[in-house]
């Protein structure tokens, strides 16, 4: 049985980001706490439900689905996982999310195994402010592992930099520069205010990082889209890269939303920015032999997905899980 999965506002849902682990190898300060307990196994999707979630949701209308962590490549078996769900027909591209502190090791085999794209996360060029942005990253780790990524033949790789003002606001142009000589994409995110992660710090937006890149270099506005919530702009003189705008602050993208998340603990996520969910962990496993109840419970679910979130501007927290636990 197939049908469309369609929200109470009209919004098509044809791109879920798939948490695999809420587990990583850095602890990015914005992100987790410093100290972090972590679910227990058999409180987390398995492999198989995993799966079981990418075939039902791409046999009713998803096309994209984006692994997430925590660090994806931390979880046993991820692989062989990605080589499953890229074979689900249907499916248009499976994509992944990584710090890309293990692409020295895994950036052929997920080519091989049928990842199209990949995101990997840089927020510093300077060893030392990588380091405590991460707190245990080591950056040439990263940066070897961009190269591996280019290695293996992935297309359109892209960088995504949060930029907290304080911290690496002052990396914007240096950041761009990598991207122009690496011939890869980037784009700057505004910090999400999930967690308990200290957020006493004042927004930096994305008009301002379009503002310093734009002293620099001539920015061309552009229709491009990759299906997720960035907005692109070309650089003039420079047709390999583009730059990318996330803003769930300064710019709301809400209605044209197309996605939800599904956490590690099997949670569908409506929204990143409120609570609602429903346990899909707990449906899949008492329907173990037939997807109709499951499908008709996310179906319902989806009437409840919100026109769209409300970040609190003066840097309340709102939303009290972390950004591993929700799917980065």
């Amino acid at each position: 049985m197939s049908s469309a999965l369609i929200d109470g506002f009209g919004r098509k849902i044809d791109y879920v980001r798939l948490s695999v682990t809420d587990r990583c190898d850095f602890r990015c300060i914005y992100c987790m706490a410093e100290d972090m307990t972590f679910l227990p196994r058999q409180r987390i999707l398995t492999l198989e439900e995993i799966e079981r979630c990418a075939e039902l949701f791409v046999a009713n209308g998803v096309r994209k689905i984006r692994l997430t962590g925590g660090e994806p490549l931390t979880r046993k078996g991820i692989v062989g996982l990605c080589e499953k769900i890229s074979a689900i027909p249907g499916l248009d591209e499976l994509v992944m999310t990584t710090n890309g502190s293990q692409l020295r090791k895994y950036a052929q085999p997920l080519a091989d195994a049928g990842v199209k794209r990949l995101n990997i996360s840089l927020d510093s060029l300077c060893p030392d402010k990588f380091k405590a942005m991460t707190r245990i990253g080591d950056l040439h780790q990263v940066l070897d592992g961009i190269q591996a990524a280019r290695a293996a033949g992935f297309k359109n790789l892209k960088i995504n930099s949060v930029i907290i003002q304080g911290h690496n606001d002052d990396e914007i142009l240096a950041l761009t520069d990598y991207a122009i000589e690496n011939q890869v994409d980037i784009t700057f995110i505004e910090e999400m205010p999930l967690g308990h992660v200290g957020r006493s710090r004042e927004l930096f937006s994305s008009d301002q990082v379009r503002d310093s890149i734009a002293a620099r270099y001539a920015l061309l506005n552009s229709s491009d889209s990759t299906g997720g919530p960035a907005r692109y702009m070309h650089l003039k003189d420079y047709k390999n890269t583009r730059i990318g705008f996330i803003s769930p602050h300064s710019h709301n993208f809400c209605s044209t939303c197309n996605r939800v998340r599904i956490t590690v603990e099997g949670k569908l996520l409506l929204c990143l920015g409120n609570e609602h969910s429903l346990d899909l962990l707990a449906l899949l496993r008492r329907y173990p032999l037939t997807n109709e109840p499951v499908l008709a419970s996310i179906q319902k679910a989806l009437g409840n997905k919100p026109e769209k979130h409300h970040f609190s501007s003066d840097g309340d927290v709102q939303i009290v899980r972390f950004m591993n636990a929700s799917g980065g």
